[in-house]
């Protein structure tokens, strides 16, 4: 199996928050970038990124730009195109800041990918060691929010259970 082409876009989707109820601002769009991968094998993998604000558009084309270089490359090898990537970034291929947010939507493109081709979970396919993780919410406690919003937003949290 081969990438034969990667295809991204910006899709704006409403930032309100179901689990804290405490948005920034009524009304505000979120840009996430959204990736799509296709193989020869008729399979397609979805992944997505997100960094708000004037970056979108720069986000998008880092995504285009490493995208680029996987193409023809086998989506089953994750590991091997990571590193691949790794290395085409540099020194700039660290752990934080736009490279390591493109990664992330190709990395979970060519997870959704191998789930498809195996027919398995991706719970399955890193291990499925255990049968219960614990789960965190700190999106919803955004830089926005003000002290007492904050504080809002924590206490609902925990009462769900976060």
């Amino acid at each position: 199996m081969k990438i034969t082409k990667i295809q991204t876009s910006i899709l704006r989707i409403p930032e309100d928050d179901p689990l804290a109820d405490m948005p920034e601002e009524a009304g505000r769009l979120r840009p996430i970038v959204i990736l799509r991968m296709q193989t020869d094998s008729g399979l397609e993998g979805i992944g997505l990124t997100f960094y708000g604000g004037a970056m979108t558009g720069t986000l998008r084309s880092a995504v285009d730009e490493l995208g680029a270089l996987i193409v023809g490359d086998d989506p089953l090898r994750i590991e091997a195109i990571v590193k691949k990537l790794r290395l085409a970034g540099g020194d700039s291929a660290g752990p934080a800041g736009i490279f390591t947010l493109a990664l992330s939507a190709i990395d979970i493109a060519l997870w959704d990918i191998k789930g498809k081709a195996l027919d398995q979970p991706l719970w399955k396919l890193l291990g499925g060691s255990r049968d219960r993780v614990n789960t965190y919410a700190s999106g919803s406690l955004r830089r926005g929010l003000t002290d007492a919003q904050a504080a809002t937003a924590a206490r609902r949290l925990v009462d769900k259970g976060f």
